[in-house]
């Protein structure tokens, strides 16, 4: 993995961690406001170069508490230092939904969207009562986090998904979106099976036998199931 730093159109420091060779794909992790907990060569697509940035205000990365169109502008700040013309979005979690978001300021410049064990665009009460009763069942993983950005980008994040003219903007949208739940995840897939059915070029996929972390807990399933949908 190789380390870089982007300077963002504001003169803010990013960090980024550059790995492998090919097409370009760039991994986004969850959170908000994590660490980039996927910056490692073995959870990598194989094939392909993969640019892991560091949220500004998050680790490496300087900066504070953003929203969701200055976390878009950093995303675009780095594919033009790395001259890439599009490249695929693949997201985990907090991240799948940032790169439905950024599908949809920038098409020209997302070749495919691969959403992993994404939250969908929603704030609904009976997900959220599902998640809550079922936290206490989840393995605990451990990450570095700063709170303040975390709620800056979920407040961002509300007030996109009450946004009125989203769901237009979801059924008109031209690039291809596959969205994968974790079969074990705490997180109900439904809103993740809508947005599916919403774009025109999305698809549905759920595998067996992971939760929500299986990046950490069955990082060669993660390799194969990344490799395999970055590519298709």
């Amino acid at each position: 993995m190789r380390s870089k730093t982007v300077v963002a159109d504001d003169g803010i420091p990013l960090h980024v961690g550059v790995t492998g060779a090919g097409p370009d794909v760039v991994v986004l992790s969850g959170g908000p406001g994590c660490v980039h907990y996927l910056e490692h060569d073995e959870l990598a697509p194989r094939g392909m170069r993969a640019w892991h940035p560091e949220p500004r205000g998050v680790g490496r990365s300087g900066g504070g508490p953003h929203d969701l169109e200055r976390a878009v502008a950093d995303l675009e700040a780095i594919r033009r230092a790395g001259n890439i013309d599009n490249w695929v979005v693949l997201g985990h979690s907090w991240g799948s939904d940032l790169a439905v978001r950024y599908a949809l300021d920038h098409p020209n410049r997302v070749r495919a969207v691969v959403g992993v064990a994404g939250h969908g665009l929603h704030k609904d009460r009976t997900w959220s009562r599902a998640y809550e009763s079922s936290k206490h069942l989840e393995a605990a993983i451990e990450i570095d986090w700063e709170p303040d950005v975390h709620a800056a980008l979920n407040a961002s994040f509300i007030r996109w998904i009450h946004e009125p003219d989203l769901f237009r903007r979801l059924a008109d949208s031209t690039v291809p979106m596959t969205l994968v739940a974790a079969r074990a995840d705490i997180r109900p897939s439904w809103p993740l099976r809508q947005l599916a059915t919403l774009v025109p070029h999305g698809r549905f996929e759920e595998l067996p036998g992971v939760a929500h972390h299986f990046w950490s807990t069955n990082p060669q399933v993660w390799a194969d199931l990344v490799t395999r949908a970055c590519r298709e």
